[in-house]
């Protein structure tokens, strides 16, 4: 017992040196690991690889750049030295051995031949750089120069003459289908203030839509769209035009029918123009602002409004579908790259259906006229054939639904108003008809009271 218990302390001593060593070791271990880490991290190696150059190794040690080559066993050519190569081979110069001496007479006329072929070049370049320069300058922007010799031509496509011209004719035909004497004087003054107002209306038109006009093949050749005039001149050729025509109706026919021509301004330039952007509704408007022309012309004769005044206005406003949707027809890329919201653009079945519905209509209102006294009863008999065949066109539109119907009908309409105007002048109740069954009428009453009377 007392041998064990001398042995324990030198045992116990080698344990706590052994548990000492392990602990330090365990403490030394990580100190050791980061100094390793910071050796490794002071002479880290790298390799990169240049394709341009031999294979080479650098090497990064306490952060001095060190360049090592290490050239392979087989020889690669670099790029450089192919270049160096080139800049030899450009370097060397040509020794030409000189040519045997020409004659004074051969050299002479080879002298003459170059002056006569330089000379004939610079002709050449004189002739062709001034078309160069003139196409140069056609192609170039630039300002467009007003002549009074082609201001006449210009506002006559400003105010659109064709157009303005059908409403004068359809204005003369309402003002010669009254029932009253035939006056020049009146018919002149009411003529002229028409087509003063009509220009005004017109002009106005075109300066709100110069932006989309310029979009569309139809319209892109108009004044204001290829800056022939400025806005400012425009709008003061519709005042010169509008104010005067509207004074001109008031004054010299009579107020209704200048009332009339100002309201008609007002509904094309105002309702009309913008609504062509917004709804299909602009072709009903734009209907009766072709409807009214004929009002006018019968309100200048007789100073009143009365059923003849809209008959005629309904057979205009029944024209017009059929003919304006037959012209939209073919032009339905045009209105929808300008941005117009027209029927046979948005509604191409609706389209087809108004104008067969109004070719129809023409049929009804040539009937209803003689009813009104305004015509004999041979002007529906006469007109039928036209109004059938308008109809026959119109529903060749709604069936085929292409540009040959559309086309067909649009040209049948050219032709088919002022034949439908005209045989309803040769048609009209004279005056002095209607003046004797007046006073017929009249004595049948007057003797009608004397019976009645004692």
């Amino acid at each position: 017992m007392s041998a064990a218990r001398s042995c324990r302390p030198p045992r116990a001593l080698a344990g706590l040196f052994v548990w000492h060593l392990r602990r330090a070791g365990a403490r030394q271990i990580p100190c050791r690991f980061v100094h390793l880490y910071h050796v490794a991290s002071n002479k880290l190696i790298t390799f990169q690889y240049f394709n341009f150059l031999k294979r080479m190794y650098v090497t990064q040690c306490n952060k001095d750049l060190s360049q090592r080559a290490k050239p392979k066993s087989d020889s690669i050519v670099s790029p450089f030295h192919d270049l160096q190569q080139l800049d030899q081979e450009k370097k060397v110069v040509h020794r030409i051995s000189s040519a045997s001496p020409v004659p004074q007479s051969w050299s002479e006329m080879s002298s003459r031949n170059e002056l006569r072929e330089v000379k004939s070049a610079a002709e050449t370049e004189d002739s062709v750089i001034p078309g160069r320069a003139e196409s140069k300058e056609d192609r170039q922007w630039k300002e467009m120069k007003l002549r009074l010799d082609d201001l006449p031509g210009i506002l006559a496509r400003l105010s659109k003459i064709k157009l303005t011209a059908l409403v004068v004719s359809t204005a003369s035909a309402g003002f010669a289908m009254a029932p009253v004497p035939f006056e020049l004087t009146c018919f002149l003054l009411a003529s002229l203030g028409t087509g003063l107002a009509s220009c005004a209306a017109n002009s106005i038109n075109q300066f709100f839509e110069v932006p989309f006009d310029s979009n569309m093949n139809r319209t892109k050749n108009r004044p204001l769209v290829r800056g022939q005039i400025s806005p400012l001149l425009a709008v003061c050729f519709a005042a010169c035009c509008g104010i005067p025509g509207v004074a001109l109706l008031t004054l010299g026919v009579n107020p209704l029918t200048g009332a009339l021509g100002a309201f008609n301004i007002f509904l094309y330039t105002c309702c009309y123009t913008p609504l062509k952007r917004m709804s299909i509704a602009n072709t009903w408007v734009g209907a009766v602002v072709g409807a009214i022309p004929p009002v006018m012309g019968w309100t200048a004769a007789t100073g009143s409004l009365d059923a003849g005044a809209l008959l005629l206005g309904g057979i205009l406003y029944s024209w017009q579908f059929p003919h304006f949707n037959a012209l939209s027809w073919g032009l339905r890329e045009d209105y929808s790259r300008g941005g117009y919201c027209m029927m046979s653009v948005t509604h191409p079945g609706l389209c087809r259906r108004v104008a067969l519905r109004h070719c129809l209509a023409l049929i009804g209102l040539s009937a209803v006229a003689p009813v009104l006294n305004i015509t004999t009863w041979t002007f529906p008999i006469i007109s039928l054939p036209i109004n059938l065949y308008i109809s026959y066109l119109g529903f060749r539109f709604y069936r085929d639904a292409d540009r040959s119907s559309s086309r067909k009908l649009f040209f049948c309409s050219l032709w088919h108003l002022p034949l439908l105007l005209l045989v309803m002048f040769t048609c009209k109740k004279s005056v002095l008809e209607k003046e004797d069954k007046g006073e017929l009428r009249g004595g049948s009453h007057e003797m009608a009271m004397e019976i009645r009377l004692p």
